[in-house]
């Protein structure tokens, strides 16, 4: 057998493969959790249409109904914004960029989604450097 720089003498595996951590692609370019998301969201605005709807109409049929269409829609149509959106970014920019907007927009529900310790500080930093 030929020996090749990833393999040593006794022909194990010296490196990790880049990819091996990562969540698996599920739907449209989401992760699990990303569809997750997705979904939730898509089905609680689906839940307000359908009950305004269902108020309007005096038809109780149509909240289900509004539910799996904006789940549909949310699925594909958010699939494809956010996979735009991710195109070029670390794995982990969906959540980091959750956290920081939680972080920012709602200093209170902060510290359950881990946005304390996150930098939200805005300004100009200085290294204290100057000249002795």
């Amino acid at each position: 057998m030929a020996s090749t720089p990833e393999l040593q003498q006794d022909d194990t595996v010296t490196f990790l493969p880049h990819r091996l951590n990562r969540q698996p692609v599920v739907v449209r370019g989401l992760t699990a959790d990303e569809l997750w998301i997705c979904v939730g969201l898509s089905a609680l605005v689906g839940l307000v249409l359908g009950l305004l709807l269902a108020w309007l109409t005096s038809t109780l049929a149509l909240i289900p109904s509004m539910i799996v269409a904006t789940v549909a829609l949310g699925v594909f149509a958010g699939g494809s914004a956010l996979r735009r959106r991710k195109r070029g970014r670390p794995d982990t920019w969906l959540y980091r960029q959750l956290q920081w907007r939680i972080a920012l927009g709602y200093p209170l529900f902060s510290p359950y989604v881990g946005g304390g310790s996150l930098v939200t500080r805005s300004g100009h930093w200085a290294t204290r450097r100057g000249t002795p």
